[in-house]
């Protein structure tokens, strides 16, 4: 590293570029509004950013999924007396354009989820989409994710991925993206519920038992695990031990793209 760290003040800028998207954060954006997108931690709180804490204590609002969940982590955080809005899947369509006008007024509008990155398998979408059918500027925040936290540590390639987001409930639907799953050449990634990990691993023992999976479970939390080995071997675990929390599924692909395995050899003297 060369240079000088940046300062807390420039912790919600991206630093340097003097140009609307490198601008400093929220406490040097009197009036210019804008909409940031805050990462959250996805179980430990331990993995909040400094640049997401910076922002969520600036914001003039902060539009978040669930307020109660919300105010746990701004309480951890010390951030007090902060107005909230409710902002999900439900409302999200009605509400965007109310916290959009704000931000047009000069208001910093943060919005963070439940956990991890807004918009990835949670609400956000449609008030990114709205901020720039507006002509605002769109800040993203970045920090925990459950896709590529659980692909880093799932010992699978990851030169290239696909997520699916959660995995269909219907029966039938499942089948068939499982079978897709088998057909890639690269590793796929979906969110499954822990009530129907055991069907899931039933049809997919159905079609390839001995395909190498990855069951991501409780990330960054205390009870944290990667179940890793073929279909039938995890199937054979969870068939005793009932999966709880929340899960991470990874599939590997059939093989193609090839990542070298070489083992560890001694350095000669």
């Amino acid at each position: 590293m060369d240079g000088n760290p940046e300062s807390a003040d420039d912790l919600t800028g991206i630093g340097g570029d003097e140009s609307p998207s490198g601008s400093a954060g929220a406490s040097q954006a009197v009036g210019r509004g804008r909409l940031q997108l805050v990462a959250s931690p996805i179980g430990n709180l331990g993995d909040i950013t400094f640049r997401a804490a910076e922002a969520l204590k600036n914001a003039n609002v902060i539009a978040c999924e669930d307020t109660r969940h919300t105010s746990r982590l701004l309480n951890h955080l010390g951030v007090k007396n902060k107005e909230l809005v409710a902002l999900h899947e439900h409302n999200e369509q009605q509400r965007s354009g109310r916290l959009v006008e704000r931000a047009l007024s000069g208001e910093v509008v943060a919005y963070v989820s439940d956990a991890g990155m807004p918009t990835i398998s949670d609400p956000g979408y449609r008030i990114v989409r709205a901020s720039y059918d507006a002509g605002l500027l769109v800040e993203v925040l970045p920090g925990a994710c459950a896709v590529v936290t659980a692909l880093a540590g799932s010992g699978m390639p990851t030169d290239a991925f696909y997520f699916g987001g959660f995995l269909p409930v219907k029966s039938g639907r499942r089948m068939n993206e499982l079978t897709t799953a088998l057909d890639r050449k690269e590793t796929s990634i979906y969110y499954e519920s822990p009530h129907r990990l055991l069907k899931t691993l039933n049809a997919l023992c159905e079609i390839a038992p001995e395909r190498e999976i990855c069951v991501a479970r409780e990330l960054t939390k205390k009870f944290e695990s990667f179940h890793r080995g073929q279909a039938q071997e995890v199937r054979a675990h969870f068939s005793e031990v009932n999966p709880k929390g929340e899960i991470t599924f990874l599939i590997q692909g059939k093989g193609n793209r090839k990542q070298k395995r070489e083992k560890l050899r001694p350095e000669k003297k």
